[in-house]
């Protein structure tokens, strides 16, 4: 028997492939079209490096063409997360959002085949200019990180999404992200540069550099037109393919809607679709004729691969789509053929294509299930493997092991033709817990701290648990590594698959993310205890990190049964008599081990499960405010924390039914706020709106937070006109001047100075209004570095009795931060006509 020693390590180009594992990526087998296009890949050797800025910020076509029909392998390395934009679909923001986005970018790969990296960069939000940007990110170390990208993925060709020009206005990230990608096409190949990595990865040098250009850039259709494309490729994206029965643009478009929490759902178009790129270097300094022109992507650069190349090409013209099967021979002498190279790159990326194509051409499935999704250190999982081989080769199942623990399972099973075969065996769970690797330190506002060199890029945690299943296939013998997954079957939905997460045995959590008092008055805060594990007490710990604070009790003895089983202590915080801001800091102690988590659950339907493991040191705010006993009705939008900010504070925040309202239900309330993007995302509003402003001509106070300005549901977001611009002020500490400091909303209940606009986060606000009818009143004028001030950022207008409020303030992030300024003047809009009504 023929043994070939193929080491299990995790290599770089692994870690990618694992990360890529989840419930929407698992399939039984590939069709045979599938396994043929994989086939015409093996075949091809080419790698390109697409650099930008965000989630979504990538060309899904180009990527998609170049996975596709190409046959390169297809990396996209964005430098952030995207923590700082807005979601359209939920509550989560920063961290938690950046995890949706990132994951998001992952499904949109498995659509489009290629693959996602990240820098360390952290999305502080919208900036104004490059300066900007690497004024907050650490310049150096995302440079390094772009470099590292380059060194690992070896590509050929890298494309910047965007321009290096600063003198047309554009994102900052987005300028920086081909600054700092025009400069590491420099420095990866020079061993000087970052020196520490070359403990890992080796120096690469890219043959040439592109910007991917379109009319957007030149300001006009007309004026790309005429410019000169002498130095630009042509490239039509919207091929057609007769083997899938799709055009590219079909793809790209399932592709790009993956990017839900952003709004960006696409068409998937056919025909002709022409893009650009715009060559900016070229090893050789010459304009090539085409994208990889001048560069061998066959077999023949790997020396000792032309022979290699001769019986892929044999493969690629003997494939039987009805018998792949019958290409598992040939598929194991070229194995075994690129198992006699010497180490490299391609070597490791075309051993792997060449252990999937086998498993896939063999109809091999191989799944190892559990029926718990959270798992707690040390304890031993039971493990269910299922293994099918659905041809006529001979194949066996040799041994399996528990990747972490120091156990082989040795089998030696014959698998007969799709018959099915059980193991039941133990795992015994990691003792490490399921933390996004990017979070376990506390990030800078500009840059995650990743201080494992092997880490950095990735886009996901390993899956948690893996196990090695040693296959002999016509006397080879292959480790295909396989993900701990949980499985169970729904009476509804069917199957349900999660990917497992290690979570500690009980878990602490409050109410919210943040916590805010008036100064000196006590309130009963719930502390919830769940139980992950079977069988578990302890006691739990409650302190506060600064002086005058006081919390009662702080310890209580907790012990559960079963997992699951949660209880809630109510435990009463005293704030001291002045503003003060502390962390409660809760720690639960199990048997000597100490854990101070809470798990957040990430449920969406696009998105695999995640259940994240999270530090529960929770921010405490005293505050000197006063409210107005007005009852709220707060209308959602694209979804948002105010409302509970606001009844941290005193005030009763009901949410309703915008589809419900009526002028009866108006009645109960004095005061009504749209959630962001509203006017955005409510559909009701295109009709209800009128029935609000009648409610306002009566006495009502309405505001409405900010919206984009395309596409509303309706143009009449106020009783009179107003436009929105995309006007932002990004500097969150930006000056700001009271324009109408004897205003009501800057005087009562509380007097509005200008330390009210201390200490803000990630910006001032956005969508600002530019336009607007003489009956409103600009309160407030500010603006960023540079910049002519505006005006348009908080708008007030009386309204017959009543008051209508456009506020492009981002009370959305500033209320769930904590933050005194905008809790009072906030307040101070909502008694708008307070004094009137008592």
């Amino acid at each position: 028997m023929m043994k070939l020693n193929i080491p299990y390590s995790i290599s770089w180009l692994l870690i990618i492939l694992l990360s890529f594992l989840s419930p929407g990526a698992i399939k039984a087998q590939q069709s045979s079209d599938e396994i043929y296009k994989d086939i015409k890949k093996l075949g091809v050797l080419a790698n390109v490096l697409y650099v930008a800025a965000h989630p979504d910020d990538e060309n899904s076509r180009m990527i998609s063409y170049l996975s596709n029909h190409v046959y390169a392998n297809t990396t996209y390395l964005s430098m952030t997360r995207g923590d700082g934009g807005q979601n359209l679909i939920g509550h989560e923001f920063r961290e938690m959002l950046g995890l949706i986005r990132s994951n998001e970018l992952l499904q949109a790969r498995r659509i489009d085949g290629g693959n996602q990296l990240f820098t360390r960069a952290n999305d502080f939000g919208y900036s104004k200019t490059p300066a900007e940007t690497f004024s907050i990110w650490n310049r150096d170390q995302v440079l390094s990180d772009v470099v590292w990208a380059i060194r690992n993925t070896k590509p050929d060709v890298i494309i910047n999404r965007f321009s290096t020009d600063t003198s047309r206005p554009n994102h900052g990230h987005h300028t920086a992200s081909a600054i700092l990608s025009t400069e590491a096409f420099d420095l990866a190949g020079d061993k000087k540069a970052y020196p520490e990595q070359l403990n890992y990865t080796q120096t690469w040098q890219p043959h040439r550099q592109f910007f991917n250009t379109s009319w957007w850039f030149y300001g006009s259709q007309e004026a790309f037109n005429a410019a000169d494309k002498s130095r630009m490729l042509s490239v039509d994206l919207g091929v057609f393919d007769p083997l899938t029965g799709e055009s590219n643009n079909e793809i790209a478009g399932r592709s790009r809607s993956m990017h839900k929490s952003q709004g960006f759902g696409a068409a998937e178009t056919r025909g002709e679709s022409i893009d650009y790129l715009d060559l900016l270097k070229d090893v050789d300094n010459k304009i090539p004729t085409s994208l990889f022109d001048g560069i061998d992507i066959t077999w023949n650069r790997v020396p000792g691969g032309k022979s290699i190349g001769t019986k892929v090409a044999q493969l690629d013209s003997s494939f039987d789509f009805k018998s792949p099967q019958s290409s598992v021979p040939l598929l194991l002498d070229i194995y075994q053929s690129i198992q006699k190279l010497p180490a490299s790159f391609w070597r490791t990326v075309k051993l792997k294509e060449c252990e999937n194509l086998v498993k896939n051409c063999l109809g091999l499935f191989i799944e190892a299930r559990t029926t718990i999704v959270n798992v707690t250190p040390g304890t031993s999982l039971p493990v269910t493997l299922e293994i099918i081989n659905r041809s006529d080769m001979n194949v066996s199942l040799a041994d399996l092991s528990p990747k972490g623990m120091d156990t082989t399972l040795t089998y030696m099973i014959q698998l007969s033709n799709n018959a099915v075969n059980i193991k039941e065996f133990k795992f015994t769970v990691p003792d490490h817990l399921s933390i996004p690797y990017w979070l376990e330190e506390l990030p800078t506002p500009g840059m995650y701290v990743v201080k494992d060199q092997k880490l950095i890029g990735k886009p996901a945690n390993d899956p948690a648990m893996i196990v090695d299943v040693h296959v002999q296939i016509e006397g080879y013998n292959i480790a295909f590594p396989v993900p701990v997954i949980f499985k169970t079957v729904d009476q509804t939905q069917g199957e349900i698959i999660k990917p497992v997460y290690i979570t500690p045995p009980v878990t602490v959590e409050v109410e919210s993310e943040a916590l805010v008092f008036n100064e000196s008055q006590p309130r009963v805060i719930p502390v919830v205890l769940k139980s992950i594990a079977d069988t578990v007490s302890g006691t739990l710990f409650l302190k506060i990190d600064q002086p005058g604070w006081k919390i009662d009790p702080e310890k209580i003895d907790f012990t559960f049964l079963h997992s699951g089983e949660s209880t809630s202590f109510p435990c009463t915080i005293t704030p001291p008599a002045n503003e003060s801001r502390a962390m409660l800091m809760p720690s639960i102690d199990v048997n000597g081990h100490l854990f101070h988590h809470k798990i957040s659950v990430i449920d969406y339907d696009h998105l695999p499960y995640m259940s994240i493991v999270r530090e529960s040191a929770t921010p405490l705010q005293s505050l000197d405010i006063k409210i107005t006993n007005r009852p709220i009705a707060y209308i959602d939008g694209a979804g948002d924390d105010v409302a509970a900010s606001l009844r941290q504070i005193g005030y009763q925040v009901d949410v309703i039914d915008p589809a419900l309202l009526s002028p009866e239900k108006l009645s109960h309330y004095q005061v009504v706020i749209l959630g962001v993007r509203a006017f955005n995302t409510v559909d009701a509003l295109s009709h209800k709106n009128t029935m609000l402003f009648d409610w306002v001509k009566q006495g009502g106070t309405m505001i409405t937070q900010y919206n984009v300005n395309r596409p509303l549901v309706t143009q009449d977001i106020a009783p009179y006109p107003l436009t929105i611009s995309r006007d932002r002020v990004t500097e969150e500490n930006s000056p700001v001047n009271i324009l109408q400091p004897d205003h009501p909303a800057m005087k009562f209940p509380n007097k509005i100075t200008a330390t009210d606009f201390d200490g803000w986060v990630q910006e001032r606000g956005l969508y600002f209004s530019n336009a607007w009818d003489d009956h409103f009143i600009p309160l407030l004028e500010m603006h960023d570095t540079n910049e002519n001030p505006i005006k348009g950022g908080l708008l007030v207008a009386p309204y017959g009795e009543g008051y209508y409020v456009y506020s492009g303030l981002s009370w959305f992030r500033h209320l769930p931060a904590g933050n005194p300024g905008p809790y009072r003047l906030l307040s101070n809009i909502i008694s708008l006509g307070y004094t009137s009504k008592s």
